[in-house]
């Protein structure tokens, strides 16, 4: 018995229908029919055979209209649409998305499957490949720790109009994140944690750090010593920043553009789209959270975005330096007869040892170790000091002196006319003119 054709034929399947109902009636060859489908003699028995018992509903194949197995459920991707409209997701770009979705949502789904779901709908992703530039860009360091590349950027981490400095550094030979540290804005501490960061996280003190010209790290008035200053021998006092670099011998680089130090800048892009969600997604909203949840989140993002230097090997460079000791503001004081000097406008006392007045000592201010003092490599304890207030003596009274009767004081003094009362103006001009030509004539 054969089938009710319920479902509409392709024109392809039209074609064949006819070719076999001409070669069933005798009107072609078995072998006639099967060149002029481009199919096998055997394939077109198959056929024939087929649509002697079923008729034309033989042709059409049994899946047509029938979802697959492996296909997504309608519930599903309503879900995720819905779920990338919530504010907790919204605005992740379909790579992320469908990672969050995996790891928060439990939907074990492709990026481009999520993003033809999303797409169905109207919604684009938020970040779109770029066009390919067919520039050269600079080859990668051969090792890790060659070079470390540092910046800091200032973003709405977490929503709303206010900003927050993010300072961080990227190795250039395997593309990892050194260190992660946030702060209210661009600061000397900032960068001092990073560099702590990145010595802690790689095993020992890079070689070279790769910054712009910021004053934290380079002296202002460099750019100012014209060539015969240089020849002098004048130099730029070192920053704070520029001074521990140095006591930890590393190469301090300054870059004159952005896109010298491309890799960190294409690091502040990714974190601007991928971190915001990631601290929304965890109710992170302060900075100290936030830099407390920067130690498990840097190892993940280096496991998924890290690459294999060329040379496995790694450059960081062992120390046993106390880097509380180096990573911290330094200067040289003087300190009173009575152990007492002053840093950034507030005095401070030495409790502990003998030191003679006008004894130069270092200030060190760090931020896990307070204020100390160091004097002849030994640390001094220190406390701070209130110098007592002056005390004003009251004015002296003046005795009141009044001059006597007879004194030159009051004594009259004669007026001195500039002219006599009893010269008239004509008379005044004649004697002046008279004057004039007895001096001149």
């Amino acid at each position: 018995m054969k089938k009710e054709v319920t479902l509409a034929m392709s024109q392809k399947q039209i074609n064949r229908y006819h070719v076999i109902m001409n070669s069933l009636e005798g009107k072609v060859t078995v072998a006639q029919a099967a060149t002029s489908m481009g199919i096998s003699e055997r394939q077109v028995i198959r056929l024939r055979n087929g649509v002697k018992k079923e008729g034309a509903a033989f042709l059409i194949h049994g899946n047509t209209n029938r979802s697959p197995s492996h296909a997504v459920k309608d519930d599903t991707k309503a879900r995720i649409v819905s779920l990338y409209c919530e504010e907790k997701y919204h605005g992740a770009n379909f790579l992320h998305f469908s990672e969050l979705l995996a790891e928060h949502e439990g939907i074990q789904l492709s990026e481009s499957a999520i993003g033809k779901i999303l797409k169905a709908t109207g919604i684009e992703s938020p970040k779109k490949r770029r066009r390919f530039k067919p520039h050269r860009r600079r080859k990668r360091k051969k090792q890790e720790g060659l070079l470390v590349q540092m910046d800091a950027t200032p973003y709405e981490w977490f929503g709303g109009d206010k900003q927050f400095a993010l300072h961080g550094g990227i190795d250039d030979a395997t593309g990892h994140i050194t260190g992660l540290y946030m702060t209210e804005n661009e600061c000397l501490q900032g960068y001092f944690e990073t560099v702590r960061q990145t010595i802690v996280n790689g095993g020992g003190v890079p070689v070279g750090i790769y910054a712009d010209r910021h004053t934290i790290f380079r002296s202002p008035v460099a750019d100012k010593l014209t060539i015969e200053d240089q020849l002098a021998g004048k130099r730029a006092n070192d920053t704070q920043f520029g001074r521990a670099i140095k006591e930890l011998g590393i190469n301090l680089i300054a870059a004159r553009s952005p896109q010298a130090r491309g890799r960190i800048e294409r690091l502040w892009q990714t974190l601007q789209s991928r971190l915001v969600i990631e601290l929304r997604v965890h109710n992170i909203n302060t900075v100290h959270d936030a830099n407390a949840f920067f130690v498990n989140y840097i190892p993940k993002f280096n496991e998924q975005f890290g690459v294999e230097p060329e040379d496995v090997e790694k450059a960081y460079v062992p120390t046993l330096l106390d880097l509380s000791l180096i990573l911290c503001v330094k200067e040289t004081r003087i300190v009173d007869n009575g152990g007492v000097f002053s840093f950034y406008g507030r005095s401070w006392k030495v409790i502990c040892g003998d030191i003679p007045g006008k004894t130069k000592i270092e200030v060190i201010a760090s931020a896990s170790r307070g204020m100390i003092v160091l004097h002849k490599g030994k640390i001094l304890e220190i406390l701070p000091y209130i110098k007592p207030k002056k005390t004003k003596l009251p004015p002296k009274e003046r005795k009141k002196i009044i001059p006597s009767d007879d004194h030159c004081w009051r004594r009259e003094k004669p007026a001195i006319p500039l002219y006599s009362s009893d010269l008239v103006y004509s008379e005044v001009y004649e004697m002046l003119n008279d004057i004039f030509l007895a001096k001149y004539a």
